[in-house]
């Protein structure tokens, strides 16, 4: 069985290590970590992710362009997280922050259930 290999777009400095670790315990690989949008866009270029866990909102930029961005090249299933409300976040599961092991799991499965490659 294939590891899927995640991006996390997460400007928090303590967040975003700490979801890959997590992720990471499940059993899954995180190729990197951007904290902006223009690096979103570059790191999911550079290493085409299986799937992506974005926050809705960067203190430089969004997540929610980052999507729009990349998806112009290549369709990645995505994972919308906030704080709060987000509008426009299309078909992606929305985990509420904070959020337990078991919602991210869940999140995970929904994006990836109606991927095809």
């Amino acid at each position: 069985m294939k590891v899927l290999n995640f991006l996390i777009v997460e400007d928090d400095p303590s967040l975003g290590p700490l979801l890959g670790e997590l992720l990471e315990e499940l059993g899954f690989h995180v190729g990197g970590i951007a904290k902006t949008t223009r690096e979103a866009v570059e790191m999911a270029s550079a290493l085409r992710p299986d799937c992506m866990i974005v926050d809705a909102r960067l203190g430089s930029g969004s997540g929610l362009e980052a999507v729009i961005e990349i998806h112009r090249n290549r369709h990645i299933p995505y994972i919308i997280m906030s704080g709060g409300p987000v509008e426009g976040a299309g078909p992606a599961p929305l985990l509420a922050k904070p959020f337990s092991q078991a919602q991210l799991e869940s999140a995970i499965r929904l994006a990836m259930l109606g991927h095809k490659d």
